[in-house]
């Protein structure tokens, strides 16, 4: 049974097409993950599922009365008090006709809450980001949907919410049911989709099975369409030349293969090429000393929470941590300590020698928004110097994927995942033996986490990085250390070593 049926469907955002007469299908009980570069378009064909927007031209049909929840990725919560009376506001529940529907419906939305660990009383105001965020889940799960459109669900969420999101997907939600899902978390995708969307070009493609199933389809794929270029634009060479000899062609009077050569160059000039790839490049600087950091003894509370208590911690150069822990536990403080921007309470901290330090930082607090990319990146300079190769800025900037009539428009205009590809071009541009970075991959498209990965692995110095993306730390780490409210455990492994080891 399907749910929803897109024929030749076209949308725009100016003269930029999303989709380019895409065809697709959400059949009962199918559970998608909807993936793509930043800015092909995802979050605005889930809102065309969700009936919040238009199609600009082909046909949508839904099933009549499919009851569709769509849950965005930077929720919206009117005001109220608590959380539970912000929810009933958001979910209209006060509006539903039936008192026993309206009370089933308000007693899920306190069960799943408490799935997720929240109080229903928890001050709206004070809510985290991680908060509003299962808030809004749990009152989508509570509304029992047909069809559940979630964008970006994992954002704010540490690994613990992860895993309980996962296994209500899993467990508690009805097999009838769908849900199409935008996600950057793969070991997510893996554990709940049984089919991948990709969004590429304005087109829908689909694969079945998980993503590393449709990794491997991915790669054979590319592989053909690579040599069909190829083998296209070697013919189409030959007749360019042929038809430039001009005489030649004439006499033979060989109009169909004028017309062709016509045809060719059409569809050359309408071929959209793959977006670029990332160039990471770093200069590693001075070698650093074989001990990086060094902490003994080492306790800092705010208030009457202790986050870290009696810490001794020696990080050696070369080595690859991740520290884990739910968010609030002092991941970010333990950074800022071993940084130098927050004294410990007690305690000592020693820091190696030769450390050029670059701090990719959660917040993005390194970025003025009244800036442009130029003045980001090189202030009062049109050129770089990086790893002794001097380029200039428009190039340079051109390597993190940012065209050159972009360079000079203002920070504030970028997008989540502009912005941190962004602070990596700025980081790069110094030299740095040690990079700390504080949730690296939040707001970053697959292929750009891919070649981030790729260059940390490659990174001959030392890596310290905060991080809930499971299928990042195991490709990254070579030691983790679990941070729960003052007690840090150490494991010489990645994630996976870690998860294993604590069971």
């Amino acid at each position: 049974m399907s749910f929803v049926t897109m024929m030749e469907g076209h949308l725009a955002w100016g003269d930029k097409p999303l989709l380019d007469n895409a065809d697709l299908t959400v059949e009962a009980g199918q559970r998608i993950g909807l993936i793509g570069r930043n800015g092909t378009g995802k979050s605005s064909l889930l809102k065309v599922l969700a009936g919040i927007e238009k199609l600009d031209g082909g046909e949508l049909h839904t099933q009549n009365g499919l009851h569709a929840v769509y849950v965005e990725q930077e929720p919206y919560f009117p005001e109220a008090p608590t959380v539970m009376d912000s929810l009933v506001l958001r979910g209209k529940l006060d509006e539903l006709p039936d008192e026993k529907m309206r009370w089933q419906i308000q007693s899920r939305l306190s069960e799943f809450l408490h799935k997720f660990g929240l109080d229903e009383n928890l001050d709206l105001k004070k809510a985290s980001g991680g908060e509003k965020k299962k808030a809004a889940l749990a009152l989508a799960f509570a509304l029992d949907a047909d069809l559940l459109l979630l964008d970006e669900p994992t954002n704010h969420l540490d690994i613990d919410a992860i895993r309980q999101l996962e296994n209500i997907i899993l467990n508690e939600f009805k097999k009838s049911r769908s849900f199409v899902t935008i996600t950057h978390d793969r070991a997510f995708l893996n554990r709940i989709v049984d089919t991948i969307w990709e969004l590429d070009r304005g087109v829908v493609r689909s694969y079945p099975g998980s993503f590393e199933a449709y990794q491997r389809r991915k790669e054979e794929e590319l592989a053909a369409e690579d040599k069909a270029r190829a083998d296209f634009d070697k013919v189409w060479t030959q007749e360019e030349a042929w038809i430039r000899r001009g005489i030649e062609a004439r006499r033979t009077r060989n109009e169909g293969r004028v017309r062709r050569l016509e045809q060719m160059r059409i569809e050359r000039e309408q071929r959209r090429d793959r977006i670029g790839k990332i160039d990471l490049n770093l200069d590693a600087g001075e070698r650093s000393g074989k001990v990086v950091a060094e902490l003994e003894g080492v306790s800092k509370t705010f208030g009457d929470r202790c986050l870290i208590k009696d810490l001794t911690l020696r990080v050696m150069r070369g080595d690859k941590l991740g520290l884990l822990g739910p968010n609030g536990v002092g991941k970010s403080t333990l950074i800022k300590i071993i940084l130098g921007q927050m004294q410990p309470d007690s305690g000592t901290v020693k820091l190696g020698t030769n450390l050029q330090i670059a701090y990719f930082d959660q917040l993005r607090s390194e970025l003025d928004p009244t800036k442009t990319l130029q003045e980001t990146v090189s202030p009062g300079s049109d050129w770089v110097e990086v790893g002794g190769v001097r380029k200039h800025v428009i190039g340079y900037l051109g390597e993190f994927l940012f065209p050159p009539h972009r360079v000079n428009v203002k920070v504030s205009s970028l997008s989540g995942g502009e912005r941190k590809r962004l602070l990596l071009a700025k980081l790069f541009a110094k030299p740095a033996n040690l990079l700390v970075m504080d949730e690296p991959t939040n707001d970053l498209d697959l292929k750009s986490i891919n070649w981030l990965e790729e260059f940390l692995i490659n990174f001959n110095n030392t890596v310290i990085v905060v991080s809930h993306d499971r299928y990042f730390l195991n490709k990254v780490c070579t030691h983790t250390a679990d941070i729960d409210y003052g007690k840090i455990q150490l494991y010489a492994g990645n994630y996976d070593f870690w998860y294993e080891s604590s069971q």
